[in-house]
């Protein structure tokens, strides 16, 4: 079970190597949302996304021998884990699905690891990853599933306590559920709610809830490239399941009007992924309630700038 403890020592293990992100507070008018909010612009991060802290997290405590290091990605994960590794000179070596954006597939190109395309799915592409490990006996870097990965992702949820006491509800965008659960942990037995948002063609979580445990989800729609993982993971679940109050879907429209209205008030440039948390206020999907303090974490801005911009 990850811990306060486990990411207060992820934290000190991988600041000389990422951003501590800004935030920014936004009124009501800015943004249109129903209340103050405040965005954590972890699309900033290095590598685009929050996923460089669970990279680094788990590279530094690996012991990568010449195979080096092996990852399934849909891209932000990818894009991290290349970076890492070439940060600290470890080989890398990806396997993206069909469904992966040509940017992101570019961008772990020029992080200089070896991309290879398994499948047509992220299930798809980490079985052929996973074979491709046995070969050669590289270390694996899960994409959400995975102790050192969960700890750094908590790290997001422990500097935004730091720069933004008070907040009530923390909105948190889902796919295999690493950075939902990092920050589940981190504020378990507080009285932060955390709230899981996900696409309606993704409903991971949502399922799991509904189930009682993780089972497989449809995937499909405008985030499927960074939000479309099959099932949660087993080491997430738990952990979410006692810490989240709410967990909602919204459709693709709402992603897009997001993305849009982050541009055009804050002139920043968010992926679907990072924009979803976002959608479920803007929507109407989560509604808060009187006195909420909230806090909406922007996950991701791996893609075109065109396609947000134009």
């Amino acid at each position: 079970m990850i811990t306060r403890p486990h990411i207060e020592e992820a934290a000190r293990r991988i600041a000389p190597h990422i951003r501590h992100t800004p935030v920014l507070q936004l009124p009501v008018q800015a943004l249109g949302t129903p209340c103050d909010v405040v965005l954590k612009l972890e699309q900033m991060q290095v590598s685009g996304s929050f996923k460089a802290r669970g990279a680094f997290n788990a590279l530094l405590q690996s012991r990568a021998g010449e195979a080096g290091v092996i990852a399934a990605s849909g891209g932000n994960h990818g894009a991290a884990v290349a970076h890492a590794a070439g940060a600290l000179g470890i080989r890398a070596e990806i396997y993206v699905p069909a469904i992966s954006a040509p940017s992101k597939v570019a961008r772990i190109r020029e992080a200089g690891a070896v991309v290879v395309q398994g499948g047509a799915t992220y299930a798809e592409a980490f079985a052929a990853s996973e074979a491709r490990r046995a070969e050669t006996g590289a270390v694996s870097v899960h994409a959400y599933d995975q102790e050192e990965v969960l700890a750094g992702q908590g790290t997001v949820g422990r500097e935004f306590e730091a720069d933004s006491p008070g907040l009530t509800h923390l909105l948190v965008a889902v796919g295999g559920g690493g950075l939902i659960g990092g920050i589940s942990a981190w504020f378990a037995g507080t009285a932060m709610r955390v709230v899981a948002v996900e696409p309606e063609g993704c409903p991971t979580l949502h399922d799991a809830l509904r189930a009682g445990g993780p089972v497989d989800a449809p995937v499909g729609g405008l985030a499927a490239d960074s939000l479309g993982a099959r099932r949660v993971g087993s080491l997430m679940y738990p952990i979410a399941r006692d810490v989240i109050r709410d967990a909602v879907l919204v459709p693709d429209a709402a992603i897009r009007e997001a993305q849009q209205r982050l541009w055009t008030a804050c002139r920043a440039v968010a992926e679907p992924g990072g924009a979803t948390a976002l959608a479920a206020l803007l929507s109407g999907a989560w509604v808060p309630p009187e006195g909420a303090r909230v806090g909406v974490l922007v996950c991701g801005g791996n893609c075109d700038p065109g396609s947000v911009v134009g």
